[in-house]
């Protein structure tokens, strides 16, 4: 048990944005030697409270809401402003990851749906072994490379250069996530964000949707010179594989050469950003235009029906940034670590039924990962 407590605070350390690492740690440690009593100020020194706004969900037969709004039409007379833009530093995570995180840092603590954004590197030897989750769902996009994945309900799979994996942790899960040896050293690259779960739906039951990269339709537009991949929502008038996640988010992967032109409708009032990963982006609005370079989170105004980007006729190269959108939740987030939940008295019942292996962490009982017995030491 001591062992499993300190690859779960561990984790909690480096899977979630923390103001101060340091003074995040030592409490860490304190906790794991005496939980019972330091973990009323471990919370007030790390959760935090927001109130978002917009829509609730229904039973616990939902099966997500729809991903493309059934009555909103889409339109792009109205593009949005630029709210904020800013460099993802890139930091050290774990054993030997490189992250770059945007959503989940001072700079964006929240923005619901929204808890967290990583674009990670990680080389061989590094990896995340065995862990849980609960009242979140993370959505993993594979850029290169190989990743394997574990849980405690027997599930096991790897995703590879284009796909993604979409997991709801619902009332509980415990998993691995681990990397595998390129032959030639290379490091494993890919994005995670981190979506919140309707209220009446942290209770769910887990699960998993993999999506290949060949199930994913692409979109070529502007006389060849946009490409978009259409991983979830609609583009150019082309829909994406439905019921991926239950918290309806798009997620489109655009690559836009010199020259070219994108105007992408969005649906009324969700939150949107996007993520550059190479190249420089122009983003305009109202005649104003936005030079955006590699590696920066561009946060758009909820008003506004679309975005529109391009990239200058004369430019070097391409570029490329993938653009997400969600629809807001109307209630708090309370995050510690790995547990999402919406108050602190669910926070430390989500530590108690870890701990005791209760209440959606039954199977957590003496389990571990194969894949987690890999990690490099």
């Amino acid at each position: 048990m001591k062992t499993l407590l300190s690859i779960l605070f561990g984790i909690a350390a480096i899977a979630v944005a923390i103001y101060n690492p340091e003074f995040m740690l030592s409490r860490l440690s304190q906790f794991s030697k005496n939980t019972k009593s330091n973990i009323s100020n471990i919370l007030r020194a790390t959760n935090s409270t927001h109130t978002m706004s917009s829509t609730s969900a229904s039973s616990t037969a939902f099966h997500g809401l729809p991903v493309i709004p059934p009555s909103d039409p889409l339109t792009t007379t109205t593009p949005r402003k630029i709210q904020k833009s800013f460099l993802a530093i890139e930091q050290s995570e774990g054993a030997g990851a490189r992250v770059r995180r945007s959503i989940g840092t001072p700079q964006l603590r929240n923005f619901s749906p929204f808890l967290m954004l990583d674009h990670f590197s990680i080389p061989p030897g590094a990896g995340f072994p065995d862990h849980p989750h609960r009242g979140q769902e993370t959505v993993t996009y594979l850029l290169s490379g190989a990743v394997d994945h574990e849980d405690f309900a027997g599930n096991r799979g790897t995703i590879e250069t284009g796909d993604l994996q979409f997991m709801t942790a619902g009332r509980g899960i415990v998993h691995a996530e681990m990397p595998q040896q390129n032959a030639d050293g290379s490091p494993n690259v890919g994005m995670q964000l981190w979506v919140d779960l309707p209220k009446s739906l942290k209770n769910c039951e887990p699960r998993y949707r993999d999506l290949r990269a060949k199930e994913i339709p692409e979109v070529t537009a502007d006389d060849g010179k946009v490409n978009v991949k259409v991983i979830s929502g609609r583009s150019y008038d082309t829909d994406s594989v439905q019921e991926l996640a239950y918290t309806p988010v798009w997620l489109l992967d655009f690559t836009v050469k010199p020259g070219g032109h994108v105007k992408q409708a969005l649906p009324s009032g969700w939150n949107a950003f996007a993520y550059t990963l190479s190249g420089t982006t122009i983003f305009s609005s109202d005649g104003v235009s936005r030079p955006i370079e590699q590696y920066h989170n561009v946060v758009f105004e909820t008003s506004g029906d679309s975005i529109e980007a391009s990239v200058e006729e004369g430019a070097e190269k391409e570029s490329r940034f993938i653009l997400v959108a969600g629809l807001p939740l109307d209630q708090p987030i309370v995050q510690y670590g790995p547990f999402v939940v919406t108050s602190r008295d669910e926070v430390m019942q989500a530590m108690r039924d870890y701990q005791t292996h209760s209440n959606g962490f039954e199977r957590a009982y003496n389990w571990e990962s194969e894949i987690g017995k890999n990690m490099v030491h």
